[in-house]
C-alpha cells in the first residue's frame, strides 16, 4: 500500500461535498465547510478509526481554536504517521490557516489512504462519539454548559424583590431594538452565505485548473510520443497529430483523421497485393 500519492492521482479530483459526506458519515459530525477540519482533530480521529488504538486520543483537542492548539493536534498526527512509517509531509503552517484548498488537498489524500486500508471498510465496532468523549476536549466542553445555565439563572427576575417592575419599565423604550437586531442578523447571514459561495467558486476554479493541467499533460505526452523519429511517419501518429494540431475549433478533425487512416490502410493493402503478384 503506497502512502505517496501523486498530485495527478484521481484522489485529488474528489469534490468538496464528497469529502464532507465521508467525514460526517464516518465520524458522526455535521461539518459544512472544509475549513472546519483545519484543526487536525478530524484527521487524527480518521487515523484512529483506520488503526484502532494507535492514536492517543486523550491528546487530541477537538475544541482547538488557536494555531498553537491546532499545531499540537498535527504533532500527534505526525507521530502517528512516523509510527506507521507513512511518508507524508504535513504542511502544518498552511493547514492551520484554514485555507480551503490546502485542507481539501490533504483530506483528499487522507481519504484515498484510508480507503486503501482494508478496502475502505468501516470498523462497525468503532464508536466515534464515544472516542471523542474519552479522548481530548470535545467541541462543547462541560464548563460552557454550566456557565450558560448560571447566566440564565442570574438573568431571571426574583419574584420577591420587585425586579419584575424594573424589567417592565426598562423594556418599554427599547421596543425598536429587536427589529434592528433582526436586520443585523439577516445582513450577517447574507454575508456568510455570500462568503461561502465565493469559497465554493474558488474551490471549483482550482479543481477545474487542476483537471485542465492533468489532461493537458496527457496530451503533451501523446504529442511527444508521436514526434519520435521511429513513429512520426506511421499513419496512426500522423492521424493523431491531425487531431492535435487542428486549428478550426468549430469542426471536429476526427473525420479527416479517420479518412487519412482509411486511405493509408487501403494503400498498404494494394501495395501488399502488388508484391504478391509480382514474379
Amino acid at each position: 500500500m503506497a502512502s505517496n500519492i501523486g498530485i495527478m492521482d484521481s484522489a485529488y479530483f474528489v469534490g468538496r461535498n464528497e469529502i464532507l459526506t465521508w467525514i460526517n458519515n464516518r465520524l458522526q459530525l455535521n461539518l459544512s465547510r472544509i475549513e472546519e477540519a483545519a484543526s487536525g482533530a478530524v484527521q487524527c480521529q480518521m487515523m484512529d478509526m483506520t488503526y484502532p488504538g494507535v492514536v492517543p486520543m486523550h491528546k487530541v483537542n477537538f475544541d482547538a481554536k488557536t494555531e498553537y492548539d491546532m499545531i499540537q493536534n498535527y504533532k500527534v498526527l505526525q507521530e502517528v504517521f512516523n509510527k506507521l512509517k507513512i511518508e507524508k509531509h504535513l504542511e502544518v503552517n498552511r493547514l492551520v490557516k484554514g485555507r480551503p484548498l490546502d485542507n481539501l488537498e490533504f483530506l483528499q489524500w487522507l481519504k484515498r489512504y484510508c480507503d486503501s486500508v482494508n478496502g475502505g471498510i468501516m470498523n462497525e465496532n468503532y464508536n466515534p462519539v464515544e472516542r471523542r468523549c474519552k479522548g481530548g476536549k470535545d467541541r462543547y466542553p462541560k464548563g460552557s454548559q454550566k456557565s450558560s445555565k448560571s447566566l440564565q439563572a442570574n438573568n431571571l427576575p426574583n419574584p420577591g424583590s420587585g425586579d419584575t417592575v424594573g424589567l417592565n419599565k426598562t423594556s418599554g423604550p427599547k421596543q425598536g431594538k429587536p427589529y434592528a437586531a433582526a436586520g443585523g442578523a439577516n445582513s450577517s447571514g447574507e454575508v456568510q452565505a455570500l462568503s461561502k459561495e465565493i469559497t465554493d467558486l474558488k474551490l471549483s476554479v482550482d479543481l477545474l485548473e487542476k483537471e485542465r493541467d492533468f489532461y493537458f499533460a496527457k496530451l503533451r505526452d501523446i504529442e511527444i510520443l508521436c514526434q519520435t523519429s521511429e513513429l512520426e511517419e506511421l499513419p496512426m501518429a500522423v492521424a493523431i497529430k491531425k487531431i492535435l494540431y487542428a486549428a478550426d475549433a468549430k469542426e471536429s478533425p476526427l473525420a479527416e483523421a479517420q479518412e487519412y487512416l482509411y486511405q493509408s490502410m487501403n494503400a498498404d493493402e494494394k501495395e501488399a497485393e502488388t508484391e504478391e503478384t509480382d514474379p
